[in-house]
């Protein structure tokens, strides 16, 4: 693969079966995923929220028409820094033959310009204490362990 030729953009519903099935092809998201045909009306309503919200955005990574990589970014304006807009990210999977060609550090670049571009002052995720990996490779792109996070399941 060329990672010259991958591109980014925002997902269309089509892409949501390849999306799904990348979320849950891994240790920890077959244990919270539900891949499955067709997909659960769940996937597709939360697709709908998601692509009419103006702070939120699916985006692809795609190697020509093949989908590679997925993340999804959530800008969200706050009080806190003098009313500074933040971006969160969520739900970065990079498909499982494609991993270790540097198409995850490319998504996560261009996400940081996006945030960039739509005026944020920062830019958020979480990664699951089981992935030690993943933390390594988001310290490597310029993220900091600089808060403790925490979640309430409900």
């Amino acid at each position: 693969m060329n990672t010259n030729q991958v591109a980014f953009r925002e997902a269309k519903l089509q892409d949501l079966d390849r999306i799904v099935y990348m979320l849950s092809d891994d240790v920890l998201g077959n244990k919270r995923e539900r891949y499955q045909q067709p997909l659960p009306e769940s996937y597709i309503q939360a697709f709908q929220s998601i692509h009419s919200d103006p702070n939120n955005e699916l985006i692809v990574a795609c190697y020509g028409e093949e989908i590679v990589g997925v993340l999804q970014i959530t800008f969200t304006p706050y009080i806190t820094y003098q009313g500074g807009w933040r971006a969160t990210i969520e739900g970065v999977r990079t498909a499982t033959l494609e991993r270790g060609k540097g198409i995850g550090s490319m998504l996560i670049r261009w996400t940081i310009q996006r945030a960039k571009e739509r005026g944020c002052h920062i830019i958020q995720l979480t990664t699951d204490k089981k992935r030690p990996e993943a933390l390594y490779f988001y310290e490597k792109l310029g993220f900091k362990a600089s808060h403790e996070g925490l979640k309430l399941h409900l």
